[in-house]
């Protein structure tokens, strides 16, 4: 799977923008589109992934490419998903793999790297942005994700948005994003790290954001200091916190006899291997 906290930072929802802004939130729409110079913008948030495939099974999206999921063994209803994709007028899935479930109802399979292969960045929970750095070369014809993305985008006649060479270009126009009209109002900041060189991207430490300073020397980033957070991101800067009766008396809790709690581990939209 996608690394997910920063697949949310970088707008990999389709009801979400990129740097965590709202697709509902007129002035942060006109902020991508003036900063991206974007001649279209969505309307209305997109499908998230249950209602995407219910979507595709009804016909009403005829085209789906699939990168770094399995959604054939990962999402709840897998007779569902396979009828979509039966159904469906073009599949296209990026993967590691030469074989899944999912490539079974490709038209097109496109190879792309894997985690030791990557070149980049990954977030975890407490916003810690930490470089991903590969330790194997690219098998084969496989390529990076944002290669490929960019391949396709240039034969769409977008040139000259996708003509990126190295993920720290994209990095640095990223991180210029996130302070874009943002004047503190948002928690994620990542501006003062716009316009890194790709040696002081290799070099890049682990960093929380938001991010107030970075001072170079030379190809090297000396100090980067993140900014505290004192508050939540709430209309009082208060965390809603609310409690529950405990429910452990209405189970049936272990015994001698029946020692083990069963738990499949699935809701109706929860999905993941």
């Amino acid at each position: 799977q996608p690394n997910a906290m920063g697949g949310r930072e970088v707008g990999g929802l389709a009801n979400m923008l990129a740097a965590h802004l709202d697709l509902d939130n007129e002035a942060h729409v006109q902020a991508v589109q003036t900063y991206w110079n974007a001649p279209v913008m969505p309307a209305q948030q997109g499908l998230k992934a249950v209602d995407l495939f219910n979507a595709v099974e009804q016909g009403k999206v005829k085209f789906i490419w699939i990168m770094g999921t399995n959604p054939v063994v990962s999402m709840p209803n897998r007779l569902q998903v396979e009828r979509a994709l039966r159904k469906c007028d073009m599949v296209v899935v990026s993967d590691i793999v030469a074989s899944n479930d999912t490539l079974n109802f490709a038209h097109v399979a496109l190879p792309a790297t894997g985690w030791s292969e990557k070149n980049g960045t990954v977030t975890n929970s407490e916003r810690r942005i930490s470089r991903q750095r590969g330790i194997l070369a690219a098998p084969g014809e496989a390529k990076h994700d944002w290669q490929i993305m960019c391949d396709v985008a240039k034969a769409m006649g977008f040139d000259g948005a996708f003509s990126f060479s190295h993920p720290a270009q994209i990095f640095s126009e990223y991180a210029g994003l996130t302070g874009y009209q943002n004047d503190g109002k948002c928690f994620l900041d990542l501006s003062p790290l716009q316009g890194l060189s790709e040696a002081q991207y290799d070099a890049l430490p682990p960093i929380q954001w938001p991010i107030r300073h970075a001072f170079e020397q030379g190809d090297e980033l000396v100090s980067l200091r993140p900014s505290p957070i004192n508050k939540f991101p709430t209309a009082n800067g208060k965390a809603p916190v609310s409690t529950r009766e405990n429910l452990t008396h209405r189970c049936n809790l272990p015994n001698t006899a029946y020692p083990f709690i069963v738990n499949s581990g699935r809701v109706r939209d929860q999905w993941h291997t």
